[in-house]
């Protein structure tokens, strides 16, 4: 299988675990030694976050004067923050998924973002999704996700509660919205 790095894993309806239920998750790096991504749909805002993690606070007034909301990235690491953005910024520490997007974890960026001079799109995310050598393609051998390309559009604007439906649907794939809960 080719590299995935820059796409999106979307999960399938029966995918009912708590962190990826519903999720969508954009792959940084992905090689014969495993992957790692961001789910990019969940803020800690969201109920379903709120009742996986009722005793995380969020709340760093030094970043939620600029960044709000901050994502749920993944189960994995979840002290460790990222900001996800689109490829017009650059630091020594940045690293580059594609042409389209980029990945930070410095506050450099927070210090570029408070003076105007940061990249034009960007999400904070908190923790990070991995998989093991062979792991994730198991997974997709076994149905548990779709993959496909990815726009900043996407990943940066609009509904984030949305985003998932409308993924499965670019598949063909009707989903019945749900009423609240974990998946």
């Amino acid at each position: 299988m080719s590299s995935m790095k820059g796409h999106i894993l979307i999960s399938m309806p029966h995918l009912t675990d708590p962190y990826f239920g519903r999720s969508l998750v954009f792959i940084c790096e992905h090689d014969e030694n495993g992957a790692m991504g961001l789910i990019i749909n969940k803020s800690f805002e969201d109920e379903s976050v709120k009742e996986i993690f009722p005793t995380l606070i969020v709340n760093d007034d030094a970043i939620s004067e600029v960044i709000s909301p901050v994502h749920f990235g993944g189960p994995v690491d979840l002290e460790r923050g990222f900001l996800l953005h689109s490829a017009d910024f650059l630091t020594d520490e940045t690293i580059q998924v594609n042409a389209e997007f980029s990945l930070t974890s410095n506050s450099t960026i927070i210090d570029a973002i408070k003076a105007g001079d940061g990249p034009q799109y960007f999400k904070m995310l908190l923790g990070y999704a991995g998989w093991g050598k062979g792991q994730l393609e198991r997974e997709i051998e076994n149905g548990d996700w779709l993959f496909q390309e990815v726009t900043p559009d996407f990943v940066f604007k609009g509904n984030e509660q949305e985003k998932w439906q409308s993924a499965m649907q670019s598949f063909g794939i009707e989903i019945a919205p749900t009423t609240g809960g974990l998946a």
